[in-house]
Formats: structure tokens, sequence, C-alpha cells
């Protein structure tokens, strides 16, 4: 199996002073493992802050809790898109740095201006090391809030790289296969997803569990007009679609979309244009419901396009983790038209 590396575009140009590595460069990377550094502590999206209190508690420190506090949007309560945790600099030591995901904050008079830096791998595999140094609190503040979307896209895209190619080497094999039989496909899903149903140009696939289900999808459409890659049209095909492969329990159930909760934009996946949409989906007559994530992407090649699906129900749970592992797996989708572009490349 060839090895790829899952990359989103960034818009990180001109803030970074001193990167020992680049997430969006799309170099072709082997599976997260190394001989010289230890694993990774931590799960995945948490992460560690690395402050003095008076910085943690000040300016600086509230605008970087901002960020990681921030509720994910898509889903049915507020969950924050990150979980954090706080050290002060004199317990950052060989095992705290140990850390997946770690946010440094140095206020000195040795900085003559706010500027941040990445660095890779450095003590733990996979590991992100960002740090912001500042000659004061007030710029650190200022830089931080200035670069949210930066920070957010940086952290967001190692955890989704990390995931999606370990997908590569570990995935449900049937479901692959048959995703490579029907649509000429590459998509990986967990291995834990192993039920599975099939309908015309649509599999679906599940978890099956008792309080919670995990849920991907993949179907296509005759490419029509650009307007398939707007929100209304898309919400209509996407109910379409589902009313005809899943139906409730009962006559007159299946699944819709909930048209007040559905969030669209523009992506780059691999350097292919996707569109992303994240939001709610319920059962028609019925109280079941949930969020759900999914990615378009054109298959010129064919004339189609490919949807892929993540969606989940977890009553009374929370769900970002679980929605965040099924967006990470939608990185792995690969059409002909991807592989006729890496050929000319």
């Amino acid at each position: 199996m060839k090895l790829k590396l899952i990359a989103i575009l960034l818009l990180l140009t001109g803030i970074f002073a001193a990167c020992n590595d680049n997430p969006t460069t799309g170099k072709r990377h082997k599976r997260s493992a190394s001989l010289l550094t230890p694993a990774s502590s931590g799960n995945p999206y948490e992460v560690m802050v690395v402050a003095d209190d008076s910085v943690w508690t000040g300016y600086a420190g509230k605008a970087i809790q901002t960020i990681l506090d921030k509720p994910l949007r898509g889903l049915p309560q507020d969950e924050p898109q990150f979980h954090k945790s706080h050290i002060t600099e004199k317990h950052y030591d060989h095992i705290t740095n140990l850390f997946r995901n770690i946010f440094r904050i140095n206020i000195g008079k040795e900085y003559t201006q706010a500027k941040m830096t990445v660095e890779k791998d450095l003590h733990s595999t996979p590991q992100m090391i960002i740090t912001v140094n500042a000659p004061n609190q007030q710029d650190a503040s200022i830089y931080i809030t200035e670069h949210t979307k930066d920070i957010e896209s940086l952290i967001t895209s190692e955890e989704i790289n990390r995931e999606a190619n370990d997908l590569y080497f570990e995935h449900n094999i049937k479901f692959a296969k048959k995703v490579k039989e029907m649509f000429d496909c590459e998509f990986y899903i967990p291995g834990d997803i192993k039920k599975m149903k099939v309908g015309e140009d649509f599999i679906w696939a599940s978890d099956d569990g008792l309080s919670t289900i995990q849920n991907i999808c993949i179907y296509s459409l005759p490419y029509v007009s650009e307007k398939m890659f707007t929100k209304k049209p898309y919400i209509a095909l996407r109910d379409t679609v589902m009313k005809r492969n899943i139906p409730g329990g009962k006559p007159g159930q299946w699944m819709q979309t909930n048209p007040n909760f559905v969030w669209t934009k523009n992506i780059n996946v691999a350097g292919q244009y996707a569109m992303e949409a994240r939001g709610l989906w319920e059962m028609r007559n019925d109280a079941m419901g949930g969020p759900f994530i999914s990615h378009s992407r054109i298959d010129k090649k064919n004339g189609r396009v490919i949807v892929v699906e993540g969606f989940v129900y977890a009553p009374e749970k929370m769900k970002r983790t679980m929605i965040r592992r099924l967006e990470a797996a939608l990185y792995t989708l690969e059409t002909p038209s991807d592989e006729e572009n890496n050929t000319k490349k």
C-alpha cells in the first residue's frame, strides 16, 4: 500500500519566525513512529498550555483559553473544540514535555516583538509544540488573538493528519475493497466500524453500538452544476439520498437534515477542492438525531460528485471525540481524478 500524507491547506504564510516543519508542504511521511523519541502522552485534541501562573490568569492566558474553549460548530450541545490543561514552566520537564500538543507562552524583555514558532516530534512522537515569545503579556495577547484561526487550524490539521495517516495502516479492509469495487476510490474507515449495508451507488457502515452508534457512508451523484456545492441544493440532495438509503424502524421514518443547523465552507483536501458541511441530522417522525460532517468532492474523470459523511447517534453523551474521529476518515478519500492529478505532477 502506498504511503500518503493528508494535508489541509492552511493560510499561514509569513507568521512563523522559525518552524522545524510545515504541515502544508504535502510531504509523504511514514506512520507516526520513531526510534529516537518515545510515544507522546495525552488524547487527540488535548492541549497542554505551559505558562507561569501570572500569564495563565492574565491577558495572554485568557487569549489562548478563549481559543481552546470555543465550542465546536455542528454539535447539538456546546463542547469545546479542544480539551485544555495548564502547567507552569517549573513543572515542564522530561515527563510533561512528552505531551502530544503543547502551547508555550514565554514572556521576557529579550523578545523585541511577539513571534510564534512550531516544532514537530521534539520530545515524543507524534508531537507538536507551538511557542509564542513576546516582550509582555499585552503583545502576546494581541498576537494570539490576531492568529486565532491559524492556531485552531494548526492543532486541528495536525490531529486530523495523525488519525488519517494511521487509517492507511489499520482500517476496515472489507469496506475499503467494496468502495474500490463500486466507486473506484480509496477510502479508509476505522476497523471497529464493521456493519455494512450496500445500496445503489451508496455504502453505509456502522459500529452498531448499544448506547452510541458511529456511522460512515459514501455515495455518488452525477455532476450537474457548481450549485451542487452550495448549501440549499446540498441539503436537498442529501435528504433525497438519505431517505432512500437510511430508513427508520417504522413506516414514514427516514433520516433528514435539520436545515436550521447546517454550515458549509470550501476546504482543500490533498490539493483538491472540497465542500465541507457539518450540522445536525434527525430521524423524521422520531426522536433520534445527532451531528454529521461531510465532504463533497468532484471526480472530473467520471463526471460525478463523491460524498463521504460521518454521523453519530449518542443520546446524552458528549460527541466531539466521536465526530472528530469520523472527520479524520473523510480525509482519506482519493478519487480517480486525484490519482490522475498526482500522476501528472
